[in-house]
């Protein structure tokens, strides 16, 4: 059997054109979005926890709004797994879905409290363990709180990943593994924050800001939305919206 050729891709490998091209589009978008970064409030990992749990069909602002009185009152697992249901429920209604995400919280809380001493774990089997964690929120949790890259593919990395070529599918995780394929592990978690925020700011689902795009001489979907520059740049948001 011959020896591969230099340069030849190894099976199942990205093509290198699609890898330069995706670390490039990347570097822009760091360029075009210096403040990219979690936009969930939190000082802890257990804060940051609770908050994405709610962020859940929700607004990381309207979540933001709760979660100052909600850790005020329960300020650790403990706490939180022994909280009044009702008052818990009235808490967090503003985020919606509040009687789903307060059984979740928990019984979030009671795993923690039982199985890691009250201490949100490190590892991503162990969170993804917890009631009510998926890959998703513990992507979040690792690289925001731990520092611990990961991918986080919400619906605004899935669809930009998308539109940009760089994923061929709408499951998160073969998204997630497709994106960690072209980019450096050390970048994962930055990636992620600067997809959402195109994502929110400018590519919006229903009508991206084409011609305002930063990106668009790179994007393979350039003029599904609006490519007038000047009606492109009203499209444009300032401030995300999850």
């Amino acid at each position: 059997m011959s020896a591969p050729r230099a340069g030849a891709r190894a099976a199942g490998a990205p093509d290198l054109a699609l890898v330069r091209r995706a670390r490039k589009v990347h570097r822009l978008l760091a360029a075009h979005y210096p403040d990219a970064r979690c936009e969930l409030d939190f000082t802890s990992p257990l804060q940051l926890l609770v908050a994405t749990v709610l962020s859940a069909q929700s607004t990381d602002r309207r979540v933001n709004a709760v979660t100052p009185a909600l850790f005020a009152r329960w300020p650790d697992a403990a706490a939180l797994a022994a909280a009044d249901r009702t008052e818990l429920e009235e808490v967090v209604r503003p985020t919606g879905f509040f009687r789903a995400k307060s059984d979740s919280l928990l019984r979030l809380a009671a795993a923690l409290v039982a199985d890691h001493g009250g201490e949100v774990p490190r590892r991503l089997d162990d969170l993804v363990r917890l009631p009510g964690v998926g890959r998703k929120t513990a992507n979040v949790v690792l690289g925001n709180a731990y520092g611990v890259p990961g991918i986080t593919v919400d619906t605004h990395v899935g669809r930009v990943g998308r539109r940009l070529g760089w994923i061929t599918t709408e499951d998160p995780v073969k998204a997630e593994h497709e994106l960690g394929a072209l980019f450096p592990r050390r970048d994962w978690t930055m990636l992620s924050h600067r997809l959402i925020f195109h994502g929110r700011r400018t590519c919006h689902a229903r009508r991206p800001a084409c011609g305002a795009c930063p990106v668009a001489r790179w994007c393979p979907s350039y003029g599904e939305g609006e490519t007038d520059p000047a009606v492109a740049a009203t499209l444009v948001r300032t401030q995300g919206r999850a």
